[in-house]
């Protein structure tokens, strides 16, 4: 079965467009923990260096995974695609808190991107 090269071009690009977004989210959430941080009367600095590292490592796994989509590389398949599950799993304990106003973009947003990168199919002979 022959594949789009076009088809392919427009999944690469759909899909580092998404792990672009949550990039950008998960930095953003960084910055906003960090001004709480800053804010409150007592912070434990040793839990919230560990989340820190975690935010910088995940935001970016998640930027080099969009920019190696967008160059046509699929090293940042299996990344992408685990982050997401973490996050459809993570929205389920927004939604178990009522916090549906983040629980469902975050939701959306991970089965959306999740999808892409299961349907983003490396051109014949192109695994790199």
């Amino acid at each position: 079965m022959k594949q789009d090269p076009a088809k392919n071009t427009k999944a690469r690009a759909l899909l580092a467009a998404l792990l672009t977004i949550e990039s950008v989210v998960v930095a953003s959430l960084g910055v906003w923990l960090i001004i709480l941080a800053v804010t409150a009367k007592s912070v434990e600095i040793l839990p919230l260096l560990g989340v820190l590292i975690f935010i910088v490592l995940g935001s970016g796994g998640l930027f080099i995974s969009a920019r190696g989509f967008r160059n046509g590389k699929y090293f940042g398949r299996a990344p992408a695609l685990l982050a997401n599950l973490i996050a459809i799993g993570v929205s389920k304990y927004q939604f178990a808190a009522g916090l549906y106003f983040v629980a469902v973009p975050l939701f959306l947003l991970a089965i959306v991107t999740a999808i892409a990168a299961i349907r983003a199919i490396p051109e014949t002979g192109r695994f790199s």
